[in-house]
């Protein structure tokens, strides 16, 4: 859907370079650009390295294009300014005002590109009074409340196992852009976009902020339980962990019976989750330890076709086993295309002297004097 949008894509680490990867699988050319030499942070990230590149860089750079080019050389930026001028789309997650001291600012590039949609990503937004700091997850995930509602029940803050505060920035703003590519279709005018890591991880809080704008009731950590639903939670087996979501009354009956505990399900303090709710403990207590007597396998086993929502808490090595996941599959499908066969993450300066001579028709001796004074750099294997 998106074949012909260009996009300038002026962000490194996860959030920005997520939000670009998906552009890119949906059709766009992505121009990637990196500084000169080290490039992107990520691509010393690791162990685990796939050749020179890390595992991490590798995960959200499918698709794209990298030109190496330094920014803070006018000509660099003389480079990006013309790049801009013949992309529908730029993303840069520079600190607040970085940009703006080369030239590089919305201003300027509204100016020479009044259609451009230009997508800014920080750690706290444009304006405000934590503006300038740096974004990183972490942070913003202290910052918003998501570790403190995250991790065992009367145990210290957990930060989630991936940066899921990065990654939703990435969702949102790449839905933003979306929508102002729809809107410039439509008015013919360019927009600039302000995303950033609290704001969009505070909107992800959905209930839990409305539970204390509304109410007044503060949040705490639960573990794998769910503050509002018993029993709604992983239980250990007797080889693993197992995720059972009961999410009304019969659902309840159907546990119970799948326990061979029909008895609780008759007891008036278990009738309704409000009331399971309230006796937490004591049955939480009770399904553990039933819970303990069988394998995982046979408790999905038991559990199949009752219509109660149960799974495995599954390792990573069992998730790419299972039949239901393929390493290829992708998280959204359309009924009118394929998905094309993704392009490899690029090293540094893998196309720099493409793009100079194919986007903006530079002749050699142009693009000879700038690889001589370092503005921009080709990568010598490519």
């Amino acid at each position: 859907p998106l074949e012909g949008v260009k996009v300038l894509d002026l962000t490194r680490v996860l959030a920005g370079p997520f939000a670009t990867m998906i552009l890119g699988d949906l059709g766009a050319e992505i121009i990637k650009v990196e500084r000169p030499g080290a490039g992107d942070d990520t691509r010393s990230w690791g162990p685990p390295f796939v050749g020179d590149e890390s595992a991490y860089f590798l995960s959200v750079n499918r698709n794209k294009k990298s030109v190496a080019v330094n920014l803070k050389d006018p000509r660099g930026a003389k480079i990006i300014l013309e790049l801009a001028g013949m992309c529908d789309v730029l993303v840069e997650n520079y600190l607040p005002g970085k940009l703006d001291q080369m030239g590089l600012g919305y201003d300027d590039v509204h100016k020479a590109a009044p259609r451009l949609v230009y997508c800014s990503i920080s750690g706290y937004g444009q304006t405000g009074p934590l503006s300038q700091r740096p974004g990183y997850d972490s942070i913003a995930s202290a910052v918003s409340g998501m570790m403190h509602i995250t991790g065992p029940e009367d145990g210290d803050p957990v930060r989630p196992g991936v940066a899921m505060t990065d990654l939703a920035t990435g969702l949102y703003a790449h839905g933003a852009i979306m929508a102002a590519l729809l809107q410039c279709h439509r008015t013919g005018r360019g927009v600039h976009i302000d995303c950033n890591l609290l704001s969009t991880q505070v909107a992800c809080l959905t209930h839990i902020a409305a539970n204390y704008l509304n109410a007044g009731k503060e949040a705490r950590r639960w573990g794998t339980a769910h503050e509002s639903i018993v029993p709604y939670q992983g239980f250990r087996t007797k080889d693993g962990y197992l995720v059972v979501a009961a999410g009304n009354d019969k659902q309840f009956i159907k546990v119970c019976k799948m326990l061979g505990l029909n008895h609780l399900s008759d007891e008036p303090k278990y009738k309704s989750n409000t009331l399971r709710v309230q006796h937490r403990q004591e049955l939480l207590h009770i399904l553990s330890q039933r819970f303990l007597e069988e394998l995982t396998g046979e408790w999905l086993r038991r559990f199949e076709g009752t219509g109660v929502p149960c799974g495995p808490i599954n390792n990573i090595q069992q998730v790419f086993s299972e039949p239901q996941v393929s390493p290829h599959r992708p998280a959204v499908r359309f009924s009118t295309f394929e998905s094309r066969e993704p392009m490899p993450p690029p090293v540094i300066g893998q196309h720099t002297v493409q793009v100079l001579r194919d986007s903006l028709s530079y002749n050699d001796d142009v693009i000879n004097q700038l690889l001589a004074s370092g503005t921009v750099a080709q990568n010598e294997v490519h």
